[in-house]
């Protein structure tokens, strides 16, 4: 049978993040974690815990992780049936941990999930990558679900449309007039800087690709923020793009300006989840669903 109290001993320290951590919450000592730890790994085979600070998961961990969050799902979901079951006390908190990209963090996906988190009493570990990165977290066992722009169902689970994420190209007045006084040309694009989040940010290549045809090589800052986007451009340190919700009084304003007017860059959304976890899922799903259709194009 299998050594369900080791493996939710596996599932805490990668929560927490330390053998102290799972020991306070399962009210043992650290060592007597440790013994559980080590003795399921020996019995599967596989190390399961990168020891360290923090703790993490191997692969093998995370899949196992994941499958203890369907199992507290489904034991929530066996004591909403029977009543008597919650009176034997509180129901262990569950941890839902899923990947979205950083734009849709800050324009809808948070209040969609806060929503559920209120009503279902989940508790959210949400990752934050670029999304035609996020898919790799399913593969890998890293999280439950999440936004993705692949177009097509990850191994082992169920997608659905959400939309398309509007970008619109934008810098300072001031930034135009001192980079683009002759109109936005691929000569001016090589000498003016951009804005990127990280190495995986391909939204400034694609949209230059999109509108002259070709790529260009152009200087950037490299700047991990939504939000540090808009005030890094407000303050004219370069061109980017941004989502309309985070920018629309801005351009209303006039403080910030399109590089072309309507040269927009929309990419595509899905919502993926663990089919296993699908049905545990489907308030969240639809939350997801309902949110999107009132943001997204």
């Amino acid at each position: 049978m299998f050594d369900y109290p080791a493996a939710r001993a596996v599932f805490l320290v990668v929560q927490t993040g330390s053998f102290d951590g799972a020991a306070q919450a399962l009210g043992v000592t650290p060592s007597a974690v440790s013994q559980r730890v080590r003795g399921l790994e020996e019995r599967m085979g596989v190390v399961l815990v990168e020891r360290g600070t923090p703790c993490t998961a191997t692969d093998e961990g995370a899949w196992l992780c994941r499958h203890m969050e369907q199992v507290g799902m489904l034991e929530r979901g066996l004591m909403d049936h029977f009543p008597r079951m919650q009176d034997q006390g509180a129901a262990t908190p569950v941890t839902l941990h899923l990947a979205t990209n950083a734009d849709s963090l800050e324009t809808w996906f948070l209040s969609a999930v806060a929503r559920v988190a209120r009503e279902s009493g989940y508790l959210l570990h949400i990752s934050v990558d670029d999304e035609q990165h996020t898919a790799d977290w399913l593969r890998r066992g890293r999280v439950i679900a999440a936004v993705t722009a692949l177009g097509k169902p990850v191994q082992g689970c169920q997608m659905k449309a959400l939309g398309r994420l509007r970008y619109h190209a934008v810098a300072s007045p001031d930034f135009i007039r001192r980079h683009f006084p002759d109109g936005v040309t691929p000569a001016a694009l090589k000498a003016a800087p951009a804005l990127t989040f990280n190495q995986k940010d391909r939204l400034q290549q694609n949209w230059v690709q999109q509108q002259f045809g070709r790529s260009i090589a152009f200087p950037t800052h490299w700047l991990p923020s939504t939000n540090g986007f808009v005030t890094a451009a407000l303050a004219g340190m370069g061109w980017c793009l941004n989502p309309p919700q985070l920018i629309a009084g801005h351009l209303a304003s006039g403080q910030l300006v399109e590089l072309i007017p309507d040269a927009v860059l929309d990419v595509p959304l899905f919502w993926q989840t663990n089919r296993l976890a699908a049905d545990s899922l489907a308030p969240l799903t639809r939350a997801i669903l309902s949110r999107s259709k009132e943001v997204l194009h």
